[in-house]
């Protein structure tokens, strides 16, 4: 890595390099001359291998930032946190809340796995940073907090509950992004963009004040997005500066497709294995 870069690198995604394993889930390393950040674990099964793969050293990584409390974002904590124990955490409170998915009338339980929540809850108080408005991870990078829920046509992406019977919707609301400045713009990082995708890039834009995106990165929930969403959130996306969009795990390969037909930016799928940099 160039001393002067924003490394990144994608550690678990549901499509992989050949020597890399695939999974439901993502992860990705940020790597600068200052700081290793991991964001988010991926599922269970992948995080470790795909790092031996990569030559990653996940005992360097200082900050583990959670994007919200599903299965497939924080199943390998508790790998993360055996190499790298003394790692600060940042995620919202509403992580630790019990959630399904309910699809034909039934229950999937999709919260964080149990061995996840005793890592958590073994480490020291002061490791915890619980997340609940904008906040500073370095000079030049920043978490989100809770996304504001601005446009009429995004939703979280599912039918998800935080019970099993379906009477308590479930709106997502620790759903976070990751922001880095660079010369180039900002690179944006989402786990799965449960607020929105639109509703992210305005409130980074906002936090910030810096118009241009250099890249776009991660999980966009679009799976199961209307076509009149596609176009709405297309023709949206079309009006920001964004250099280039990497849809990852949870955005669907319709909606990718749509990105990659419609946008005029660049469009590249993202996989586990997938190293990008970014001059500082």
């Amino acid at each position: 890595m160039n001393a002067n870069n924003l490394s990144l690198t994608i550690l678990s995604d549901n499509n992989a390099a050949e020597c890399c394993t695939a999974e439901h889930g993502f992860s990705a390393l940020i790597e600068t001359e200052t700081c290793v950040i991991l964001f988010d674990t991926g599922r269970d099964n992948a995080l470790l291998p795909n790092a031996k793969a990569l030559d990653v050293d996940l005992s360097t990584v200082r900050q583990l930032v959670l994007s919200h409390g599903h299965y497939d974002h924080t199943g390998g904590i508790g790998d993360l946190l055996s190499l790298a124990p003394d790692a600060t955490v940042y995620l919202h409170p509403g992580a630790f809340r019990k959630r399904f998915s309910i699809r034909n009338g039934i229950p999937k339980p999709i919260s964080m796995p149990e061995p996840a929540l005793i890592a958590l809850n073994s480490l020291p108080e002061k490791q915890i940073n619980l997340i609940e408005q904008p906040s500073v991870l370095t000079s030049r990078s920043g978490i989100t907090g809770p996304v504001p829920r601005i446009t009429s046509y995004e939703d979280t992406g599912g039918p998800f509950f935080l019970d099993p019977e379906g009477s308590i919707p479930d709106a997502i609301d620790d759903d976070l992004s990751i922001w880095f400045e660079t010369r180039e713009g900002l690179v944006l990082i989402a786990g799965c963009c449960h607020s929105g995708i639109v509703n992210t890039i305005r409130y980074v834009t906002e936090l910030t004040g810096t118009e241009r995106i250099a890249a776009l990165i991660g999980g966009f929930h679009l799976s199961t997005a209307s076509p009149e969403r596609l176009m709405q959130t297309v023709d949206e996306l079309n009006t920001f500066d964004i250099g280039r969009i990497i849809p990852c795990h949870c955005t669907g390969e319709i909606a990718a497709t749509c990105f990659r037909r419609n946008l005029h930016c660049p469009v590249e799928p993202g996989y586990a294995g997938m190293r990008l940099e970014f001059p500082l």
